[in-house]
């Protein structure tokens, strides 16, 4: 990563490690309840599915507030945008420590989906616009790799807990410290710029480039992603985000569930088995960020997706020894990160700027409304077959939607984001062309 980011300016660095610690904390508090299920199904006894629900409502509370936040940062601007979304996480993840039974943990968590939803939508665009063309894919996808730093931070903190505290009160400690993130507000606004392409006027009737003239009709934040000029990309886009998604929770949410109650490892067991998956999706996401410049991003997604597919089902289907398993978690981790590291830069390159957030919030988002039902279905199936078989099935399907998805999708590697590079080139020139063409459409 040094090469690269000691060429890009002091601005850029700053919106980086925003968006990285964002993302970093997001993961601490996401990833917390996936290692807390058995103790939560214990405290309340709970069914698998009712605890694969709470994840299931997340995630579509997630995907609410990832839509609105994109919505919110193309009228309100990206920075605000982004500091009303931590600040929102932060606070729920906190309450959740307090909840008092089933039913107030589901609606607590849910909120706090809503809150983690929109801070990467707004991140993610910030990120996006602020840095320069050349290195978009190496940034985006870097940035990614602090969701590997907050993963590892949940699972110490969550050996640390639950050494040092009876389970009931351990989980609960672990959600507490999530008000951390709020600490995040006060780095964002302070240090980091709104980016120029996001410096939008908006009128009653949706979004207007800032440099547009007065008589231009403003672009439809909302319904201009569904256009005829780029409707076809809304819909690629969100069966890839569903893909993604899909296989990324119905992996992960019951993974600790799966050693800890199918192959019987302890508490340190079980964290010496994630720490390796862990570890290979923080390099996974930097060897995905390489790739993306490099090779762009169709290919990037479709070898990843492939090999995501291959993995999986060897993991879990094949008779493996619990040695066996710890050699193959790296890759399982490796190759699951570079699906969701190229994302952000593809889904930034699908949209002109007056509808990207919109258009970025929603593909990535909607991926997060349909794979709800992953984990829960998961639960469901696991009642009639083995937890690692039902996991197993469910992110082999999702993954192969990613490969199915992708091949329909354009190459964006390079693509100039409103002239926010030094100079123009002729992919501004179109993209200002498709804006006015949007224009133009919700004229008549």
């Amino acid at each position: 990563m040094s090469g690269w980011f000691r060429e890009i300016s002091g601005n850029e660095r700053r919106t980086f490690w925003a968006c990285f610690g964002g993302w970093a904390l997001d993961a601490l508090d996401v990833q917390m309840f996936s290692l807390v299920i058995p103790a939560i199904i214990a405290q309340w006894s709970i069914s698998r599915t009712e605890a694969g629900l709470v994840s299931g409502a997340t995630l579509v509370a997630s995907a609410l507030g990832g839509w609105i936040a994109g919505m919110l940062s193309d009228r309100l601007g990206r920075v605000k945008t982004l500091q009303w979304t931590v600040a929102f996480f932060a606070v729920f993840t906190f309450l959740c420590a307090f909840a008092q039974n089933y039913p107030q943990f589901l609606v607590l968590k849910t909120l706090q989906g809503f809150g983690f939803g929109g801070e990467w939508a707004a991140g993610a665009v910030l990120m996006a616009e602020t840095i320069r063309a050349e290195h978009r894919g190496k940034a985006m996808g870097s940035v990614q790799s602090a969701w590997a730093v907050g993963w590892g931070a949940a699972v110490l903190l969550y050996a640390l807990m639950f050494s040092i505290l009876p389970a009931a009160t351990a989980w609960r400690a672990m959600f507490a410290l999530g008000i951390l993130p709020a600490l995040l507000i006060v780095y964002v606004r302070r240090g980091v710029q709104e980016p120029d392409a996001a410096a939008l006027k908006y009128t009653g009737q949706g979004v207007r480039n800032a440099d547009a003239s007065a008589d231009e009709p403003a672009l439809d934040a909302v319904f201009g992603i569904f256009s005829p000029q780029v409707l076809r990309m809304t819909l690629i886009g969100a069966l890839l985000g569903v893909g993604a998604h899909g296989g990324y929770y119905a992996l992960m949410t019951w993974l600790p569930t799966y050693l800890k109650t199918e192959r019987h490892l302890s508490v340190l067991g079980t964290g010496a088995y994630l720490a390796v998956v862990i570890v290979a999706f923080f390099v996974g996401c930097l060897a995905c960020a390489q790739l993306l410049d490099r090779i762009g991003r169709r290919t990037t997604i479709l070898a990843f997706a492939i090999c995501c597919v291959v993995t999986v089902v060897i993991y879990l289907f094949m008779p493996l020894s619990n040695a066996a398993m710890l050699v193959l978690g790296f890759p399982l981790g490796f190759f699951a990160a570079g699906i969701p590291a190229s994302m952000g830069a593809l889904f930034n390159e699908l949209y002109p700027r007056g509808i990207r957030g919109t258009g970025v919030g929603f593909c990535y988002n909607f991926g997060r409304v349909v794979s709800a039902g992953f984990p829960v279905l998961v639960g469901h199936m696991s009642a009639n077959m083995t937890l690692g078989t039902a996991i197993g099935i469910d992110a082999a399907l999702a993954y192969s939607i990613v490969v199915v998805s992708v091949l329909m999708l354009p190459e964006t590697r390079g693509r100039t984001l409103g002239g926010l590079s030094a100079g123009s080139t002729d992919e501004a020139v179109t993209e200002a062309e498709g804006a006015h063409r949007f224009s133009q459409a919700h004229r008549h």
